[in-house]
């Protein structure tokens, strides 16, 4: 959305610290195509990411990971650099989405910071 219209950006900065889940879940969200295509504002995400990381809602961690699945398509270093100091904060379904698409060596490294 907001890459394509930079007016966009004030309204996913507001959503972000929504009260109803959904809508923070669709800050998150609107990332996921741009980044699942190498493009996108991954340090947005990251900061949208990071202040939801501890949260308990299972579809807000979905996303997150779901979010970093597929931006591992196109750079999984960048997604490995940025969970695996987040591991041992981040739930269970957020790591399993985050690491399917790291290398092995990457994966297992992710896994043991738990």
């Amino acid at each position: 959305m907001s890459e394509r219209d930079a007016a966009f950006d004030p309204i996913l900065e507001r959503w972000a610290s929504e009260e109803d889940f959904w809508i923070r879940r669709s800050a998150l969200l609107a990332h996921l195509v741009p980044l699942r295509q190498g493009r996108g504002d991954f340090d947005r995400f990251s900061r949208f990411a990071e202040a939801m990381l501890e949260e308990k809602e299972f579809f807000i961690r979905k996303a997150i990971g779901w979010i970093l699945r597929d931006t591992a398509r196109t750079r999984p270093d960048l997604v490995f650099d940025w969970i695996l100091p987040r591991a041992h904060r981040a739930s269970g379904v957020t790591v399993r989405e985050a690491v399917k698409r790291l290398s092995p060596e990457q994966r297992d490294a992710v896994l043991a910071a738990r």
